[in-house]
């Protein structure tokens, strides 16, 4: 690592990069505006059997399989192009409001960026251009076949980046699927508690409630 760079932060996409849940409920709103929140959590209810049970499954076929699913538990058969309507439009979804403008300070203040996300490959191509700032490293679920919170992700990336000793930190806003792995590395970890989930603060180096925040907790905890 050369002595311009600070270390390496890794990133969850959808949920803390990207508006997963205003992306998705706009995309449901298309099928039934008074059902959203149902289908919704229908869908996460279905999503992590989907992919620990079928890890080699395209995350398309997850969001097409789980969106049916969900459907179906509220009574309504979807045809094949409303089964498709999460996969068709996940490229789309919006970044959060201070994504891109985190993303630039970070960079400028030395840090190399990747993302790790379940997702595949050509969802996270079109999705990379809404974050606002160049990204130096990403791994996907079709890279690794596996999903999070399994460690592949993680493994694939430390490979590839060969990370500083103390110099990596992932940041995400899911517990389950990104803290508890990254943990069990011994790599830090910045919760991004967008949901108000549950948490014990002293497994990981900080939280928060959005981006905005995260230069001044790296700089606390990570001096130059």
């Amino acid at each position: 690592m050369t002595d311009d760079v600070r270390g390496w932060l890794t990133f969850d996409c959808y949920g803390t990069l990207i508006d997963w849940r205003t992306g998705m409920s706009r995309a449901l709103s298309a099928l039934d505006d008074s059902r959203v929140e149902e289908l919704l959590s229908g869908y996460h209810r279905y999503e992590p059997g989907l992919q620990l049970v079928r890890p080699m499954l395209p995350y398309r076929e997850v969001l097409r399989i789980g969106l049916a699913a969900a459907a179906q538990g509220i009574g309504r058969r979807l045809s094949d192009t409303e089964e498709r309507v999460l996969a068709e439009t996940m490229p789309t979804w919006p970044p959060f409001p201070e994504t891109a403008a985190t993303l630039q300070r970070l960079r400028q203040e030395g840090w190399r960026l990747g993302v790790l996300s379940n997702v595949d490959n050509d969802i996270i191509a079109q999705t990379l251009p809404l974050l606002g700032a160049p990204i130096d490293v990403v791994v996907t679920a079709e890279d690794v076949g596996s999903y999070k919170p399994a460690l592949a992700h993680f493994e694939e990336f430390r490979r590839i980046a060969d990370p500083a000793e103390g110099r990596w930190v992932h940041v995400a806003c899911s517990w389950t699927h990104d803290v508890v792995p990254v943990e069990q590395l011994g790599t830090p970890a910045v919760f991004v508690n967008r949901e108000g989930e549950e948490y014990d603060p002293g497994r990981v180096l900080a939280v928060t409630t959005d981006l905005v925040d995260l230069p001044g907790i790296l700089e606390a905890h990570l001096p130059r």
